[in-house]
């Protein structure tokens, strides 16, 4: 055996790679999704919005030649459907997962509309850090290129849990989310918090679909998402509305979705593809697992419609 020569160490090697590259949008869309669960909203639009931010986000890269200003405009569109989100369901009688569930047929049909003329062409990606570089094995190499947002995003999982548990900003989110009265009795005002939160958590959302267009894959098709916008709202309840804990899950569900391609990568050709449905899967089996009454809403805001 070569020095870069792994064998069967290349599958351990391949998972860890690819679990970096695939969990950073599960965990720019789950930080999002906490941010706006805690404050006792529930949007189902974030796989819509992932798909038009990746659009967005390719588009304005190609258009101006900066990755940087493609992000930006992810978040900002993003940010827009969050709003109209918050806003919509701030009405009354208005049901937060009916309006998600619309906003994310709005959001893909937008994408597919205005990012045809972008599909061919080539934008600019974003940078990454090599971490590799001591290694001489090409493996080890690809495996720890890690792109600079996966290290955004953990400090941004950092500061979320900060600033809920130990300022007084977090402090009034929870109070809205766990209480619309007890927020009212404060003198706050929840729809104001809440339509701010949603804002927010659609930025990150947008984020993450500019990661998926400008690193990986790379480029903008409309099946760019394979529902990982859907499989994160699973995801935030699993860490049981924990910024930190949402890292830690992003990273078990994008070790799943690397699966099929380590696989294939070390010849294992026969049923491979089997293994690309494995975060599907694994989201099934989470819902299952928590669905028991004794577990599933633990630690969840009071004011969220799943709980009542």
């Amino acid at each position: 055996m070569t020095e870069t020569d792994l064998g069967l160490w290349a599958i351990p090697i391949a998972i860890l790679g690819g679990a970096i590259r695939v969990s950073t949008p599960f965990m720019f869309v789950s930080l999002g999704e906490v941010l706006t669960e805690r404050s006792g909203r529930f949007n189902l639009g974030l796989e819509g919005t992932l798909i038009f931010g990746a659009m967005t986000g390719y588009a304005a890269a190609y258009e101006t030649g900066s990755p940087l200003i493609g992000i930006m405009a992810a978040a900002f569109t993003g940010g827009l459907f969050g709003l109209f989100h918050g806003i919509v369901c701030s009405l009354p009688r208005v049901n937060d997962i009916a309006i998600g569930i619309a906003l994310m047929l709005l959001g893909m049909g937008l994408a597919f509309f205005f990012g045809k003329p972008y599909i061919q062409p080539v934008a600019p990606d974003l940078p990454s850090i090599e971490f590799g570089w001591w290694s001489v094995i090409p493996q080890v190499k690809a495996a720890l290129r890690v792109n600079v947002l996966f290290i955004i995003g953990i400090f941004a999982a950092i500061g979320l849990w900060w600033m809920f548990f130990a300022t007084r900003i977090g402090l009034l989110i929870r109070v809205v989310g766990d209480s619309t009265n007890a927020a009212r009795a404060m003198g706050l005002r929840p729809a104001l918090i809440r339509a701010v939160a949603t804002a927010i958590g659609g930025a990150f959302a947008g984020i993450g679909g500019a990661y998926l267009s400008l690193f990986y894959p790379g480029s903008w098709n409309e099946g760019i998402s394979s529902g990982q916008g859907l499989m994160a709202v699973a995801l935030v309840i699993f860490a049981r509305w924990n910024p930190i804990a949402c890292v830690w899950a992003a990273i078990l569900f994008g070790g799943a979705g690397a699966l099929g391609p380590a696989l294939q990568s070390v010849g294992l050709s026969d049923g491979y593809y089997l293994f690309y449905a494995a975060p599907y899967v694994l989201t099934l089996c989470v819902l299952i697992f928590t669905s028991s009454p004794t577990r599933a809403m633990t630690g969840a805001p009071g004011e969220l419609s799943i709980t009542k």
